[in-house]
């Protein structure tokens, strides 16, 4: 019986990744995975630790509050909450590719424009769109495309692209300092957006496409569904949205991330403010704060490397352990050596956290489905991310410290530990 050549008969989206895809020695996913890790790093100049260097500078020009300031990372947040159960089922459906290129090209403009904004509602307006776009699209974005080309490799695959977006937080930080010391705060916007467009844009809009199915290929072996699945293979789950909703796990998955997110989003915010206040000078402080990505990114790696029999809960969990003793050291930092001590437990806590989360996710409910699912439980997410800045920037303008909101940080890191233990991995149909 004459085989049909299936390559032929799935649409593949672009041409250029078809014929690269035929010529190729190696799995077109990892180009995939480097076109991912472009808008990944891209994504970063909107991230709290990058704005994190721009609120002395803001409130010392206009006298904008911390609390006001973090206002606007709190917004973005809930409007991300809003946009993206909308985003998921998309994502499902037609793939990563234009809901990235939309989101680089916004924020790459969106940044720039902040230098030229005067007035706390045109930067209101800017950065909220900026940040929505950083906690919806570029979230479902990124790890649909990894996790729906990547199985048996899946926590590689992750920990290299959350890896990259760590490199992002390394240098974004650096770069707005280095050019708001020649160039004013105003420069550190525009040259943010600069970067953003340039290393994101034409590696997602050229190369990337939605699943390997697209283009007669096959997720990376050993562990897939069907009857291409070796003997000893471990069928993909594939869960749907009301089976997912049915499950203890979606429910704890989403309480960690409930618990452990206003943490990472306060004190990344506030951590450059916390250590001038504690007496640091501001580039020893955006030091700190690289110092800080550097570890997430050690931690990173480090996942990687973990073998898949692995309970996935257990790296959950001890993120939020060293989270919880990091946040509370971190009110008797006196000294740039206590600054990099506990930026570094921090960081560890957040490369846990960021790269093996996405993982638990897809490894418990599959890819099929995963935009729809993991966009349901979003808006929590983001809701609880959104409250992290703007309760701590509401202690400091209420206390005049942030000792306060620190040890809240501890308290809800080590919530995050029993929910994390607690989310083991659900029962098939």
């Amino acid at each position: 019986m004459a085989v049909t050549d299936t390559r032929r008969e799935i649409p593949a989206g672009p041409a250029l990744p078809r014929a690269l895809a035929a010529r190729m020695p190696f799995y077109y996913g990892w180009i995939v995975l480097a076109c991912v890790c472009c808008a990944g790093f891209a994504r970063q100049g909107s991230a709290v630790a990058t704005f994190s260097v721009f609120i002395e500078p803001l409130s010392r020009e206009f006298g904008w509050s911390h609390t006001a300031l973090a206002g606007a990372v709190s917004l973005g947040g809930v409007l991300a909450a809003v946009v993206a159960p909308l985003i998921g089922p998309f994502l499902d459906r037609r793939g990563a590719r234009l809901v990235l290129c939309l989101a680089v090209l916004v924020n790459g403009v969106a940044l720039s424009l902040l230098g030229f904004t005067s007035s706390l509602l045109g930067f209101y307006f800017l950065f909220c769109i900026a940040r929505m776009n950083w906690a919806a699209p570029f979230e479902l974005g990124i790890y649909a495309a990894v996790n729906s080309w990547f199985i048996a490799r899946r926590t590689t695959a992750s920990s290299i692209a959350s890896l990259v977006q760590m490199l992002g937080l390394v240098a974004m930080p650096l770069i707005a300092q280095f050019a708001i010391l020649n160039g004013g705060w105003r420069g550190g916007w525009i040259a943010l957006g600069a970067v953003v467009v340039i290393v994101g844009f034409l590696p997602v809009a050229l190369f990337l496409v939605r699943k390997p199915e697209d283009m007669g290929l096959m997720p990376d072996p050993a562990r897939v569904s069907g009857p291409r699945a070796g003997a000893g293979a471990r069928p993909e789950p594939r869960f749907s949205r009301a089976q997912a909703l049915r499950s203890a796990s979606f429910w704890l998955l989403m309480l960690y991330a409930v618990t452990i997110y206003p943490v990472q989003a306060g004190v990344s915010l506030h951590q450059a403010s916390h250590l001038v206040h504690r007496g640091l000078d501001p580039t020893t402080a955006a030091l700190i704060v690289s110092f800080f990505s550097l570890m997430s990114a050690v931690a990173t790696v480090a996942c990687g490397f973990l073998p898949r029999r692995w309970p996935i809960r257990f790296t959950l969990a001890a993120g939020g352990l060293f989270a919880a003793i990091a946040t509370w050291l971190m009110p008797g930092i006196s000294t740039a050596a206590d600054g990099y001590l506990c930026a570094g437990l921090f960081g560890i806590a957040m490369g846990c956290m960021l790269t093996m989360l996405p993982v638990a996710w897809a490894d418990y409910f599959g890819r099929a489905n995963y935009g729809a699912i993991r966009s349901l439980a979003l808006p929590a997410q983001g809701v609880a991310q959104a409250a992290g800045p703007l309760a701590s920037g509401v202690l400091y303008d209420w206390s005049g410290n942030y000792t306060l909101s620190l040890h809240a940080f501890a308290v809800l890191s080590a919530l995050s530990i029993v929910s994390a233990l607690a989310a083991k991995e659900p029962a098939r149909d």
